[in-house]
């Protein structure tokens, strides 16, 4: 019961993310005016506005002028919610499971606004910094100091790449890892690193080997970020235990 309302809340707040990750780079207001369509401006009433369910029965078109919905806005709802039950399953019931699900509006919004926009809005780093603080003050991590100690490794790790690079790495990427650093700590930082560039690699040769990606056009990052950083949170000691005996053992 309580994995199916966190996926309910996951739907529904994943509705509203996409309409922070779309406007907030924009400079939009998140609360006026309404949801409309983009095409002919009809604005959306309430039983339009049910997450994954008003797509699929409008059959992905709009009531006003039979345009096609893109399948994005469906999806993210759809992976919102997927996301805040798989959470349960792995963190448990606890108090980190607040931080997990934290961690997981922001990387909804930042997957949004990066595809679209290739940005990482600083307004919503910035409100994210505050709720992570607060929270890390009445769920800390051990030590407590490891929770700084991250945010400066994050920072100064990808400042130095971004210097060294000339670029390869945006403002926004700086800033996003130096506020992981601070929420996962050190060693879940580092592993989140690891993984979010392997990726990256991974995927942009498969895609610059398919024609869908030109190289040394840059590409967005932060979705990358936030699926290695889950990796990293979620699975990281364990992947380290099991390289550590499969190698050292």
């Amino acid at each position: 019961m309580i994995i199916i309302v966190l996926f309910v809340y996951g739907i529904t707040l994943g509705s509203f993310y996409n309409v922070v990750g779309l406007r907030v780079p924009e400079g939009k207001s998140i609360v006026y005016p309404g949801s409309s369509c983009p095409s002919c401006g009809h604005r959306l009433r309430a039983c339009e506005l049910i997450p994954v369910l008003s797509y699929l029965l409008q059959r992905g078109k709009c009531r006003g002028c039979q345009s096609r919905i893109s399948p994005i806005y469906p999806s993210i709802e759809f992976l919102t919610g997927v996301l805040f039950a798989t959470a349960l399953l792995v963190v448990g019931w606890s108090m980190e499971l607040i931080i997990a699900l934290t961690l997981i509006s922001l990387f909804v919004i930042i997957f949004v606004s990066d595809i679209a926009y290739m940005i990482i809005p600083d307004k919503v780093l910035l409100v994210f910094a505050g709720i992570f603080l607060l929270e890390r003050i009445f769920i800390p991590l051990t030590p407590w100091w490891d929770s700084f100690l991250g945010a400066v490794v994050g920072f100064v790790l990808l400042l130095v790449i971004a210097l060294v690079s000339k670029g390869g790495m945006g403002g926004g990427d700086i800033k996003l890892f130096a506020l992981i650093g601070f929420v996962v700590g050190t060693k879940t930082l580092l592993l989140s690193f690891f993984f979010s560039t392997l990726l990256g690699a991974v995927i942009g040769l498969i895609g610059m080997s398919l024609g869908l990606v030109k190289k040394g056009k840059p590409i967005p990052f932060g979705p990358f970020i936030a699926v290695g950083t889950l990796i990293a949170y979620y699975f990281g000691d364990t992947l380290v235990q099991a390289y550590l005996t499969l190698f050292f053992s």
